[in-house]
């Protein structure tokens, strides 16, 4: 097996709530996935807002060469731009080195274009004000297929009007949060169909595939595809070789 640790973002965004935990109990959850990380040396931990901190002092300490990712107005992406740029700002003096903004999705199917332009904007704009990636999580499970390339074009045209071309390295489109909810058992994350869209419609802004990738065929494939990033939650089961368990 190809060694695809450098493609993986380990990825734990549960709340205390949403797993049955104590928040103790939860923080000690994230301390085990930073630890891991740094272990197998993954590209990046991506961890909720308020373990950024915690997870950048852990990997400084360690002297790994890990980063550290954090997801902005999650999981709805309806906070508003003012939410945006406050959680980016909070993130990035905590040391978060990506920034994966949930798109406002809702807006976009309504037709609402300068709003989610403007977010696209300023939000991108300020990462790479900061040297940080800005990736933009549109919810492909939301979306239909026509939607899908539309907003992926949307996003990259903003983009283009304002970034020079050796960042759009730092840009990432980004299929799935993992907590959107389908009805009839449908898969909320990355799949083939979608991020084959996604890629035709993206370039040349690279794809992060997330959600619902569990084993070494299904990301080695996603890389096949064409993906630089895979956002996933079985991060070690995948480099191990085994399956990991539906859900998140």
């Amino acid at each position: 097996m190809e060694d695809i640790r450098q493609y993986l973002d380990s990825t734990y965004l549960k709340t205390a709530p949403q797993a049955g935990l104590t928040e103790d109990e939860n923080r000690n959850v994230v301390r085990a996935v930073v630890n891991e990380a740094i272990q197998e040396g993954f590209k990046l931990v991506m961890v909720r807002p308020d373990m950024v901190a915690m997870a950048c002092s852990m990997i400084t300490e360690a002297g790994s060469a890990v980063e550290v990712g954090t997801v902005i107005d999650f999981p709805n992406g309806d906070g508003g731009l003012e939410v945006k740029l406050a959680e980016a700002r909070r993130a990035i003096q905590d040391g978060a080195d990506d920034l994966d903004f949930v798109i406002d999705y809702k807006a976009f199917i309504a037709g609402e274009k300068e709003r989610v332009e403007a977010e696209v904007m300023q939000c991108t704009s300020l990462a790479l004000a900061h040297g940080r990636v800005a990736k933009w999580i549109i919810e492909i499970a939301a979306l239909t297929p026509e939607q899908i390339k539309a907003v992926c074009s949307l996003i990259k045209s903003v983009v283009m009007t304002f970034a020079d071309v050796e960042d759009y390295r730092s840009i990432f489109i980004k299929s799935s949060t993992g907590f959107y909810v389908t009805e009839g058992g449908l898969p909320n994350g990355a799949t083939p169909e979608g991020i084959k869209l996604m890629l035709e419609c993206a370039a040349p802004l690279p794809v992060k595939a997330a959600g619902g990738v569990r084993n070494y065929k299904e990301a080695a494939d996603m890389i096949k595809l064409g993906v630089k990033r895979i956002g996933t939650s079985s991060a070690k089961a995948i480099v191990d070789g085994f399956t990991a368990e539906p859900g998140y």
